[in-house]
């Protein structure tokens, strides 16, 4: 499992999502409130994108435990930033560690996380990595199921599908190849976060001009609100937007 959040608003220093909180992204990596489906800690990587202005994301990803990055204090004081997506990692048993298999993954303007699981890995989702074009596999990031998931969700995205249909085909598709497979997916870019509630817990947080997205609220404030399992979430500052999942 892995712990995620987006946050689209007034720009806010890294370190007012990372670290400032009581129960930040950071101390979810090691003292997490929901680990559903198995682990302890999300210590195998993290990753943090950001939006310097209108243009590409900029990423910062690690193999190491985020709490352990000597960098990472200083780097998240001094970044401001309107649009952010970050998530710690916890790696499925026999999936590689290293810088490049920890999210966001990205893609022109697009950032994306995956917090779960996909069951029976590789083999359920052969038929569905498959169908993708040969230089798409030959060039994830890592050999893992969030790649995989990525890999999926972008070629739908390629093909003029908007992020929620391209987030909700690709849930759908490995729920009926991978049956109890956790997939708390999360997208954006930098206006829009789109996000899949599917085995995991997600809550979100809207503030007047802001909104927060993650895996578990950062705080005790009363305005965070879960969303139901089964669900997809569409976020930008203005409001919310929650539909089922299926059809």
């Amino acid at each position: 499992m892995c712990r995620h959040l987006a946050y689209l608003g007034p720009p806010v220093s890294l370190r007012a999502l990372l670290f400032d909180p009581p129960h930040s992204l950071v101390r979810q990596s090691w003292a997490p409130r929901d680990m559903r489906g198995g682990g302890t800690v999300n210590a195998d990587g993290f990753g943090v994108g950001w939006y310097p202005g209108d243009g590409a994301p900029v990423r910062y990803r690690s193999a190491q435990p985020i709490w352990s990055d000597p960098a990472l204090p200083d780097l998240a004081a001094a970044t401001v930033a309107g649009a952010v997506l970050a998530a710690v990692r916890s790696a499925t048993v026999g999936m590689p560690v290293h810088a490049g298999a920890a999210a966001p993954f990205a893609e022109g303007a697009w950032l994306f996380s995956h917090n779960g699981v996909v069951r029976g890995w590789p083999d359920s989702v052969a038929g569905l990595a498959a169908a993708l074009p040969v230089q798409d596999l030959l060039t994830l990031d890592a050999p893992t199921d969030s790649a995989l998931l990525w890999a999926l969700v972008r070629h739908r995205l390629r093909a003029g599908a908007d992020p929620t249909e391209a987030l909700a085909d690709t849930v759908r598709a490995v729920a009926d190849a991978a049956p109890g497979s956790r997939l708390n997916l999360l997208l954006t870019d930098g206006r829009t976060a789109v996000a899949t509630v599917a085995g995991h817990a997600l809550s979100v947080r809207a503030d007047g001009d802001a909104v927060l997205l993650a895996s578990e609220p950062l705080d005790d404030h009363p305005a965070w609100r879960p969303v139901p399992d089964g669900h997809l979430v569409v976020a930008t500052p203005a409001g919310l937007r929650t539909s089922p999942l299926g059809g």
